[in-house]
């Protein structure tokens, strides 16, 4: 298991997910300056990755990954699915539910064709960044089940950073310890004891659309000043 660091067990809201970010990066300023990635969870994960390349000095981009929806419970995750077409399953889901393998390979289809669209969408305004020999950090607005993060993670060990971190507002704190497994340091702000949505934990979490994606991505491409 990487390291884990848990700030608080508090359980009050942030304001919004700009604040979440520039809290986070007071907790990561050991990594400023220092030749790093940030990777956002589109789409409200790029909120806060940009206040964290923009307070470390880092450079922005973005990890894909979607939720495999189970088949009649379109709420909870059977798994997940990473860029490169990886998948994750929780097997006890699949089992508990008795999703068949054609229904996986089928949700997985439908996950990947969002993944690729929104990858067509993305990489016309911000180019891929190589990972390998990077220092990489992974961030969310929040976990609930994990799943798509843990597929984000997986996704970025495969191109090789020199180190993975994790950084988290928010999450329960068992998911929190079961995905710090899959890097090498796991930052969360905040792991409530009662957690029902990542939406309790933010006075504003309005959806992030495409465009704001889009917008951000575009901002930064030209290297803007930390101030």
């Amino acid at each position: 298991m990487g390291k884990v660091r848990i700030v608080s067990t508090r359980g009050e809201p942030f304001t919004d997910r700009e604040e979440a970010g520039r809290l986070l990066a007071e907790e990561l300023s050991e990594y400023r300056g220092k030749n790093v990635v940030v990777l956002g969870i589109p789409r409200g994960g790029v909120v806060v990755a940009r206040e964290l390349a923009r307070a470390l000095d880092a450079e922005l981009d973005i990890v894909l990954a979607r939720k495999l929806r189970t088949p009649g419970y379109e709420e909870l995750a059977m798994g997940s699915v990473a860029e490169d077409g990886k998948i994750f399953l929780n097997q006890e889901v699949v089992a508990d539910v008795g999703v068949s393998q054609s229904q996986i390979q089928e949700e997985k289809a439908r996950q990947l064709a969002e993944i690729r669209r929104r990858a067509e969408l993305i990489r016309r305004v911000r180019a891929k960044i190589p990972l390998k020999g990077r220092i990489v950090i992974v961030t969310d607005d929040g976990v609930a089940t994990g799943a798509t993060t843990q597929a984000a993670f997986w996704g970025a060990r495969a191109e090789q950073p020199a180190k993975l971190v994790a950084a988290i507002p928010v999450g329960p704190e068992d998911t929190i310890r079961r995905l710090a497994k899959d890097v090498d340091e796991m930052i969360c702000l905040r792991t409530p004891p009662f957690f029902s949505a990542v939406g309790q934990f933010y006075q504003r979490f309005y959806q992030v659309e495409d465009e704001e994606v889009l917008e951000i991505l575009s901002g930064l491409a030209k290297k803007e000043p930390v101030k």
